[in-house]
């Protein structure tokens, strides 16, 4: 009987002879190598919608842009805001209140680059034409990042036309805001070279339903500034130099500029009783802040509060269009980059037939995302520049594809995740991390059925945006059968109006829509595999169902940048 020692089978164990560290099990085949770097603004829909909406001339900056997202390092930044979370401090050493927030050093970087790169409000001092589409596409392309230093930027961005509508105030705040300098720290605001602005309006008895807001606001003895008391449910951000807050004054729900150090340099009352503990966006902080006796400046009228602050919604409404976007590409990116240079059953994944049309349908769904995102961003570019017809269409349209766009986010994350099998489920893939982001942003700035319910709100109110809506998607008439099929049937839908239906007409709206803008800038095979599958009927209910005829190959290979 001939025996055999465990080092004659196994010549590796123990270290001996396999030349891999002493782990002859260990060898690492069929795995994909690290995406980053690459360049996030490798996009083609990207591009093309970016010179489509006037701003052309930003080209080269973004696709520069795109390059710094992807690097490894920024790659990591991402993954380090996410993995140190920021946290309270509500005292110093001594016990005094400081009610501050720390961050990772990761975070910093994130902030600094996207302020420097004109994410926050630097286009309302930018008077070149797409200022603001400009800065929708470099939102699509950081948006490959981390998603929650998105919130403080978005709200900076959208807090410089509330201001306005209180000139003495803007004069004061609005060269900050629409600074490129980014400067943390609590400090007098017009000290500093750079503010962000962040806002506090839910609480929680009522959550969307503002109105019913018990934070009450009294005048004071000097004429504008008020005292605010109460609590806030859900204020973002709450290391922002300054916040628009509404409450109860005594001509109604009114909107008001809190900063958090008063001009003498003392520290306004802004108590931070705890941070969310969040599903998702766990780098950025979700704090409950309570007012006390905090000075406040009016902005607007007393009692007309929602509507001085509607337009600060409309502007983060788009955002959170466009972070759906992003977040969808991203994943596409990541599932793209895995089925390319891993094999399974004799062959890559990405040449499987089912993989494909999984692949497919996925980037079929983000290029209509990502082009309707930038016709919002161009709508709103020409509505701030005084055109009525984009105005009422910016009105309507962008409910329409916040609704649609970040529903459509959590089943596609999903779906990319699963592409990646089980290395997609662990945390070191970064999927989980874009998985749990996307739900946020269907529940931000209104969830699904006050978005839904904000549409039919505009449709009885202004006529003028149903005609708008209805103008666009007659660019497209005869273009496609199944097209002009679909919105005869929007029109019969628009008719009914009853709230029960209103989901059901804001997904028509959305579908008819990016249908009709695929129909006129996108290749016949994107436009042809939308309209007959979201339009004709001819799909199933998960991804990766797209018939056979769609082109699938033509739709992948336009899609996936080259991440060799």
């Amino acid at each position: 009987m001939v025996t055999t020692s465990v080092d004659e089978r196994h010549p590796g164990f123990g270290g001996q002879g396999d030349g891999h560290g002493g782990h002859a099990t260990h060898d690492v085949a069929n795995q994909p190598a690290p995406l980053a770097p690459y360049d996030a603004s490798d996009d083609i829909a990207l591009l093309e919608g970016l010179r489509r909406e006037g701003a052309g001339w930003a080209e080269e900056d973004l696709r520069r842009l795109g390059r710094l997202a992807g690097s490894a390092q920024v790659q990591e930044w991402s993954e380090q805001a996410n993995r140190h979370e920021p946290e309270l401090r509500t005292h110093d050493r001594y016990g005094h209140r400081i009610d501050e927030v720390a961050f990772h050093p990761s975070w910093h970087h994130l902030m600094r680059t996207a302020v420097a790169e004109g994410l926050a409000a630097a286009p309302w001092a930018d008077d070149r034409p797409g200022a603001h589409v400009a800065r929708t596409a470099g939102g699509l392309v950081w948006g490959h990042t981390d998603a929650g230093h998105g919130c403080p930027t978005s709200m900076t961005y959208a807090a410089v036309p509330v201001l306005r509508r209180q000139p003495e105030l803007a004069k004061v705040y609005e060269p900050l805001l629409t600074s490129r300098e980014y400067e943390p720290g609590l400090r007098v605001p017009t000290e500093k070279r750079g503010l962000l602005a962040g806002m506090g309006m839910t609480e929680k008895q009522g959550g969307s339903d503002v109105r019913t807001n018990t934070t009450t606001a009294t005048p004071t003895a000097e004429p504008g500034v008020y005292a605010l008391r109460g609590h806030k449910w859900f204020t973002s951000a709450p290391m922002c130099d300054v916040f628009l807050v509404l409450a109860q004054a005594p001509g109604g729900l009114s909107c008001f500029l809190v900063p958090r150090v008063l001009p003498d340099g003392t520290r306004n009352t802004f108590r931070i009783q705890r941070l969310k503990d969040k599903l998702g966006n766990r780098s950025n902080a979700s704090s409950e802040p309570e007012f006390d006796g905090t000075a406040a400046w009016l902005v607007g009228p007393e009692g007309q509060g929602v509507k001085t602050i509607i337009e600060m919604v409309n502007c983060t409404r788009l955002d959170c269009v466009m972070m759906s976007a992003a977040l969808m590409r991203k994943t596409l990116v990541e599932a793209g980059h895995h089925v390319r240079h891993r094999s399974a059953f004799g062959a890559r994944l990405v040449d499987q037939p089912l993989m494909r049309n999984v692949l497919a349908d996925l980037a079929l769904e983000s290029e209509a995302a990502t082009t309707l995102t930038l016709r919002l961003a161009g709508a709103a570019d020409r509505a701030v520049r005084g055109d009525a017809g984009e105005a009422a269409f910016r009105r309507i349209a962008t409910a329409v594809g916040k609704y649609w766009v970040t529903k459509r986010g959590p089943a596609f994350t999903a779906e990319a995740l699963e592409c990646l099998g089980g290395n997609g489920y662990v945390e070191e893939s970064g999927m989980p991390r874009h998985y749990r982001e996307a739900p946020l942003l269907s529940i931000w700035e209104g969830s699904g059925n006050v978005n839904a319910l904000d549409v039919l709100r505009a449709l009885g109110r202004d006529p003028a945006t149903a005609q708008a809506l209805l103008d666009e998607l007659a660019l497209s008439r005869g273009a496609d059968a199944r097209l002009d099929a679909a919105v005869v049937r929007l029109k019969d839908l628009l008719a009914e109006g009853a709230q029960v239906n209103a989901r059901r007409l804001v997904e028509r709206m959305a579908l008819t829509l990016q249908g009709s803008l695929l129909v006129r800038h996108a290749p016949p095979a994107v436009a042809d595999a939308f309209c007959a599958t979201r339009l004709g009927g001819d799909w199933g209910h998960a991804f990766g169902t797209l018939p056979a005829a769609a082109g699938l190959d033509a739709l992948v290979d336009r899609a996936l940048p080259d991440t060799a």
